[in-house]
């Protein structure tokens, strides 16, 4: 089932991303083929999770009497794509983070686009014929569903209930749609199949509810309207046109405030964007994440200080420091969210010099890391007083940003013991928290103290004899398939070790290059860095297939393009050279979520993109690393 679905412009592995800034977002592929079960034109965010709301709008244009040309494209269960539009597609382009198709049949041309009411969960689709020897008539035909954005929905159980209201109609009461020349139909189309979802071994067959059809004649210049929204059903919302516009004057004024040095830097500001929601809080990717906490505050520097949003990572910063039981709750599986959040807070004043901000935020701070040494430690990790280090569990080997369980909760990567990037941020964290603390007038001595110990035991114990540093030290050998003593130091190579070398109070700052030199020859790739070497025992080059494939390979050979930020900050440290490092990047822009950055990438050449194609922290670490090259050494 792998019809040819290309165009002039790209096809079905190219998508586009456009968020509403309070969770929901419309999102599908250039050709129009929907391969995933999260495209469609509303996805709505409620506190159940996202719903798929409208999932196409099949356009088709009739000429004079003739046979209506459909423009839309649909994979069905038996193999056929039917019809097949993109045959007409002459353009599809992202402007101002917008998308836009063009269809051309003969002298015919016509083009969409939409956008989403920022704010406000719904979508404005503006249709416009450009040129015509004459009228043409143009039908909407809407296919909807209102089902969980992770599942499916089939014909096997109840139709939806469909409500006639002015100009269309609403949908089991969660949305509603609205345009001109509305007819109501109220049929299954059987059988829709999901590519993408058949590759990641998941369900992809599904039924869609044809709910009716909007209908114009239009005349060349001519525009037709429909909307979409969820939230308060009863009153109209602005026109599909305004919709457009405004979303373009808030585009253009997302970048101004960007300052960007070139395109990418412009085209970045938007990605960065889309992922910012009120609260403020970060979707951590899309189509399927949501916020986390580690995500957030990795991808901070990237997406608040960089684009000209310090004003709204100070409120970020504040929610989650006044927080202490949330970020307790939050660290439970990611060990590492509160080092993250002291480091986002330092980066913050040492970008702005809000000296307000690290003054008030210090003390909640200390509390928050107190909890790694307290009795009753809420935190996954635990300070082990004999060296000033944080350790993990058996039960916690998974809760590091290497997360992975199998079906029977046994980590895929074990990191029980003491990780390297835990504790480099953790001497990290320490000497940040301390310089915000005397920033504030207060005693630091005890956070000096504790940052000097970990900072020696850290020198003496990652520093492995094969020439970069261990990944675990103190681990338990029955979690490493390899065996081991009674205190296992595993000196696998993965790129957890930059960390070391990258943060702006890393232990080893300076230091020999070695192990930066030992990265980059095993684990760098043009569009991120394997969590793996080839040559270590497990490696897994390819990303794909069913769990728990996927899983296995997540973390073991996978590459990562948000490492790319703490590489180059690592080759900076040490000297090692980073020409024409991001360029593979920057062209990926194009190639699979366009104007933004895949979460995963195959380990193995050709580097085939995975995981959510629109990705937080991608994005970030990407702005971070163009504006660190750019900055003097």
């Amino acid at each position: 089932m792998c019809a040819d679905v290309t165009g002039p412009s790209g096809g079905a592995h190219r998508e586009w991303l456009v968020a509403d800034g309070a969770g929901g977002f419309a999102t599908g592929t250039a050709s129009g083929l929907r391969t995933r079960r999260y495209h469609g034109l509303l996805v709505v965010p409620g506190p159940d999770g996202r719903r798929m709301g409208l999932a196409s709008l099949d356009a088709a244009v009739t000429i004079g009497g003739g046979t209506p040309v459909q423009l839309s494209a649909h994979e069905w269960g038996s193999g056929v794509v039917s019809p097949s539009g993109f045959r007409h597609l002459e353009l599809f382009e992202v402007v101002d983070g917008l998308p836009r198709w063009r269809w051309r049949i003969g002298d015919v041309v016509l083009e969409r686009e939409l956008a989403m009411s920022h704010g406000h969960t719904g979508v404005g689709v503006v249709h416009r014929l450009v040129s015509a020897p004459g009228p043409v008539r143009v039908t909407l035909t809407a296919l909807c569903t209102w089902r969980d954005a992770h599942g499916n929905r089939t014909a096997g159980g109840a139709d939806p209930v469909q409500t006639r209201v002015a100009n269309g109609a609403v949908v089991d009461d969660g949305y509603r749609i609205s345009g001109p020349g509305w007819r109501a139909r109220g049929e299954w189309w059987h059988d829709a199949y999901l590519r993408e979802e058949a590759f990641r071994g998941l369900d992809p067959v599904e039924d869609l509810w044809c709910a009716g059809t909007f209908t114009s004649t239009l005349e060349p210049g001519g525009v037709m309207e429909v909307s979409a929204w969820a939230g308060d059903l009863r009153h109209q919302p602005a026109p599909a046109t305004d919709v457009v516009a405004a979303a373009r004057r808030r585009a253009r004024s997302v970048v101004s405030k960007a300052k960007p040095k070139d395109d990418v830097d412009a085209t970045l500001a938007l990605a960065a964007d889309a992922f910012i929601i009120r609260g403020p809080d970060v979707v951590a990717g899309y189509p399927w994440f949501d916020c986390w906490m580690r995500d957030t505050l990795a991808s901070y520097e990237g997406l608040f200080l960089r684009t000209g949003r310090a004003v709204e990572g100070a409120a970020l910063l504040r929610r989650f420091a006044a927080s202490p039981a949330l970020v307790a709750d939050l660290a439970q599986g990611a060990s590492e969210a509160p080092l993250w959040l002291v480091h986002a807070v330092d980066r913050h004043v040492a970008a702005t010099g809000d000296g307000h901000l690290g003054a008030e935020l210090a003390a909640p701070l200390d509390n928050i890391l107190a909890g790694y040494a307290a009795d009753d430690a809420p935190f996954a990790a635990r300070l082990d007083p004999s060296d000033g280090l944080l350790a993990l569990r058996p039960s916690d080997g998974a809760a590091t940003w290497m997360n992975v369980r199998t079906a029977a909760g046994v980590p895929v990567t074990p990191r029980d013991g003491k990780p390297v990037d835990v504790n480099a941020l953790w001497v990290n964290a320490l000497a940040g928290l301390a310089k915000l603390t005397e920033r504030a007038g207060q005693d630091a001595r005890a956070l000096w103290a504790g940052h000097d110990a970990a900072q020696r035991s850290f020198t003496k114990r990652f520093v492995a004899p094969s020439g970069w540093l261990y990944d675990v030290v103190d681990a338990q050998p029955a979690a490493y398939p390899l065996g081991g003593g009674p205190h296992l130091d595993d000196p696998v190579l993965r790129p957890n070790q930059l960390f070391a070398y990258a943060l702006p109070h890393a232990p080893l700052d300076g230091a020999d290059p070695s192990a930066v030199r030992a990265v980059s020859r095993a684990l760098l790739t043009p569009l991120g860095l394997r969590t793996l070497a080839p040559t270590e025992y497990g490696y897994q080059g390819r990303h794909a297939g069913a769990e728990p494939a996927r899983g296995e390979a997540y973390h073991q050979g996978t590459a990562w393009p948000w490492l790319i930020g703490v590489y180059v900050d690592a080759c900076r440290a040490v000297g090692v050279a980073t020409d024409g490092l991001l360029r593979g990047l920057e062209a990926h822009l194009s190639e699979h979520g366009v104007g933004s950055v895949s979460e995963v990438v195959d380990g193995d050449a050709p580097y085939r993109a995975s995981g959510c194609p629109f990705s937080a922290r991608s994005v970030a670490e990407l702005i971070r690393a163009r504006a660190s090259l750019r900055a003097k050494p």
